[in-house]
């Protein structure tokens, strides 16, 4: 039988490592299941400027290395495994991995994050990082006296044009339909800001430039009569919305609508005793690293 750890920690973003520093800090010697995409979404970021204790920015993939090193110092665990299904009804709590492995622990803390929908065109994977972004307030300010474009008709993507505006000279919202889905507020604030334009009922099918230097434009095509058309465009940034990686949760712990996991107000501490959850998987609000971190 696989021995009892004290902590597991699911997931390896700024909330799983800084949960793991803290575990292993406190002599519990936690063990963290790293899953598909070892150090989160920030292993796709480029430089980032807004994470605290550092002069210049750091490369996104570098941060989550120092974090990971900083947790294995202090005597975390850390393997390449992902989760594929979890029993919380009876303790200790059984974790399986994507490789037949089970684990038993008397902690769990879910710390998988979310990941942004995107447009699963070819080519928005070529430019990731490098002038295609799913982050507005990760980047944004690379896109300074540029135009960029947010795809998106959601609170999310009014929210991303109406903070772009801050650093670009024209933000275009490109939108599949002729109308909003944000709520009215949202709506009206983009339009009545005059750096916002939009481009209704089309969508963007592919970013054109340099692969892995830099997006030069993007084509467009009318969903209506198909016709398409080049715009010159410096920044695409997707605003679609982000799924919290909680699939292989649901039977076990409660989530609202969306599958964001439920916390306890002002904790992390889930409906379970034992299991909680921290960064992007229960915050569907703020999702940056430092405030991920924080909960973890």
């Amino acid at each position: 039988m696989s021995p009892i750890h004290d902590v597991l920690i699911l997931g390896s973003g700024p909330a799983g490592y800084t949960a793991a520093l803290y575990a292993a800090r406190a002599n519990l010697k936690p063990l963290v299941l790293a899953g598909i995409q070892p150090g989160g979404q920030l292993t796709i970021t480029t430089e980032v400027e807004n994470y605290p204790g550092f002069r210049e920015a750091i490369m996104g993939p570098e941060l989550m290395e120092i974090m990971r090193d900083q947790a294995l110092r202090f005597g975390a665990e850390i393997l390449p495994l992902s989760v594929e299904r979890v029993d919380f009804m009876r303790h200790p709590f059984t974790v399986w991995a994507d490789d037949g492995q089970e684990f038993r622990a008397r902690t769990v803390i879910v710390a998988t994050g979310a990941t942004a929908k995107l447009l699963g065109i070819p080519t928005e994977h070529l430019f990731m990082g490098y002038g295609v972004s799913a982050c507005a307030t990760c980047d944004g300010f690379f896109f300074r006296n540029q135009r960029v474009i947010v795809v998106g008709g959601g609170d999310t993507a009014m929210e991303e044009a109406t903070y772009l505006t801050r650093f670009a000279t024209e933000v275009v919202v490109v939108h599949r339909r002729d109308e909003l889905r944000a709520s009215k507020i949202m709506q009206e604030r983009a339009l009545r800001n005059p750096k916002i334009r939009f481009v209704w009922d089309h969508e963007v099918i592919e970013v054109l430039g340099e692969p892995q230097r830099k997006v030069t434009g993007a084509r467009l095509r009318n969903v209506i009569t198909g016709e398409t058309s080049h715009h010159a465009i410096d920044g695409i940034f997707v605003a679609i919305g982000h799924r919290p990686n909680t699939r292989f949760l649901e039977g076990q712990l409660p989530m609202d609508d969306r599958g964001y996991l439920k916390v306890e107000l002002g904790t992390a501490r889930t409906a379970v005793p034992g299991v909680f959850a921290a960064g992007d998987v229960a915050d569907a609000v703020d999702r940056q690293p430092v405030t991920a971190a924080g909960t973890g």
